[in-house]
């Protein structure tokens, strides 16, 4: 029994439920205490969105780095700033720090307006007021920066992303599609819930 114990407490924590075959499966959770019967499920979800976001999030700052360097640039981007300069970058139209945030779901402006201000200093944005507001672009240096990022991304990301959905081409596509607008939904019930705890 006390190796047994000694075992969990290595390992992400587990619940049991037996699977359709009749053996026991074991559910991969961060928090077994939060892994009831009736949301044990969401528990799993959370954990592999806790390891997916952890791992997105140092993937694109290491992403930067690389192209940065491929560049000879200066500075290292956080991985807020990474989004944020894609952000700006998106479709090559000026954005307002509140645009910017709201794409984002970025709830804390300060955090963002930081980065913009950091981004500005390294000459990858710039910025134009108009009236009371600022309005963010990227710079040549900006955009070519964004680029070699693309670039990279596809050297590296491309071929492991392809093997997703095989044998039938095309299906990869279509099924990180089927996942993106999943989380997006999911990403609402979240939103929906956070006011929801708000107002108790």
């Amino acid at each position: 029994m006390a190796r047994a114990k000694s075992s969990a407490a290595r390992t992400p924590a587990a619940t049991g439920r037996k699977s359709a075959a009749g053996s026991p499966r074991r559910a991969i959770v961060s928090s077994a205490h939060l892994a009831s019967e009736k949301l044990e499920g969401l528990s799993e979800f959370e954990f592999a969105l806790m390891m997916t976001g952890n791992a997105f999030a140092r993937w694109i700052v290491r992403c930067m780095g690389a192209a940065n360097a491929a560049m000879d640039g200066q500075g290292d981007l956080a991985a807020l700033d990474v989004m944020v300069l894609h952000g700006v970058n998106h479709r090559e139209r000026p954005k307002r720090l509140a645009d910017l945030c709201l794409v984002l779901n970025v709830e804390d402006s300060h955090t963002v307006n930081y980065g913009l201000k950091k981004m500005v200093r390294l000459g990858l944005v710039s910025g134009t007021r108009k009236g009371k507001e600022i309005f963010y672009s990227t710079t040549p240096k900006g955009q070519a920066l964004c680029l070699e990022y693309r670039k990279i991304r596809e050297q590296l990301l491309g071929q492991a992303f392809a093997l997703i959905g095989q044998p039938r081409a095309g299906q990869a596509q279509g099924d990180l599609s089927r996942v993106a607008e999943l989380m997006r939904a999911l990403s609402g019930i979240y939103d929906q819930a956070a006011r929801s705890a708000a107002s108790l």
